[in-house]
């Protein structure tokens, strides 16, 4: 299958390339400033309506995984025009682009459309984001609801790989290089997140992709549990000293956004649909740890 990915160079769309080309897929790989090594890069701003259009007319993709975005929650906030602009704008001109050659459609979204006032959410749960980041990201999923393609919204949970992507230190690596060096970290103790390894993910995503499976899937994590606890487990798992993963609440945090409070996703559809299943933590970071292993 031709397909193509936003974000392509990110910590999803580099991993979602490498395993498709090794299954067999003709990959494109869209980026804006860092360059993919998986596919065939193609210099891509979502932004750009005309681009995007070219773009798409020279691949003729079969599917798109759009995973690019403005993800840094503190800057969505303080930027809320670029926000829009990229969150909401750049997913209009991919389900354009995509809808004028037919191409399942694949987007990455995020447990932040949630309030996190409950936790363990179900696809069917009502969304009530409370900062900009989760706002766009909902806007966008309207978006995608509306058009005319057939569609699958995955919404995963605090993404985690085992190398640097796009010019970013995802949270376990930052967790892992600060331990390594002997860094005591402030991790806080009141957010509770279903971490999602980006191999589970993007193994769960192309299954999605090649059954064309229609609908909302959380494509998360199995395990629910609070930022420390994740922490903790990665010191665990990789032999470093946990004393040095200070416990705080996010008061403490000198944040710009809200965080929702509890974000946690119901995996029960994921697990009883797909044959690749969201992993437990534990099984995740042993995982991740050989990943790490293996590339030094």
């Amino acid at each position: 299958m031709k397909i193509l990915i936003t974000g392509g160079s990110g910590l999803l769309g580099s991993k979602i390339g490498a395993i498709a080309i090794r299954k067999g897929h003709e990959v494109y790989s869209g980026y804006k400033e860092h360059e993919s090594i998986h596919g065939t890069p193609i210099e891509l701003d979502i932004c750009d309506k005309l681009e995007t259009s070219k773009a798409f007319d020279s691949i003729k993709p079969q599917a798109v995984v759009h995973a690019a975005a403005l993800t840094n929650v503190d800057k969505c906030e303080e930027d809320q025009k670029l926000a829009w602009r990229v969150n909401i704008e750049g997913t209009k001109n991919i389900l354009e682009a995509s809808e004028r050659h037919n191409a399942f459609f694949i987007y990455v979204s995020t447990d932040y459309v949630f309030s996190g006032e409950e936790g363990m959410y179900k696809e069917t749960d009502r969304p009530d984001p409370i900062n900009q980041y989760g706002l766009t990201k909902l806007e966008a999923e309207n978006l995608v609801r509306d058009s005319h393609l057939e569609w699958c919204i995955a919404r995963p949970s605090v993404i985690y790989g085992s190398t640097p992507a796009a010019g970013k230190v995802n949270f376990a690596l930052w967790i892992l290089n600060n331990l390594k060096q002997g860094k005591p970290i402030k991790i806080i103790t009141d957010q509770w997140v279903s971490p999602t390894l980006n191999t589970n993910l993007a193994e769960m995503i192309l299954e999605v992709m090649e059954r064309r499976l229609i609908g909302i899937y959380h494509l998360a994590g199995a395990t629910p549990l609070n930022r420390y606890e994740f922490a903790s487990l990665i010191a665990e798992t990789f032999q470093y000293e946990k004393t040095l993963i200070i416990p705080v609440k996010s008061g403490e945090m000198k944040w710009l956004a809200k965080r929702p409070r509890n974000t946690s996703l119901n995996v029960e559809k994921v697990t009883e649909t797909l044959r690749h299943k969201p992993l437990e933590i534990q099984q995740a970071l042993n995982k991740l740890k050989k990943e790490i292993e293996t590339n030094s």
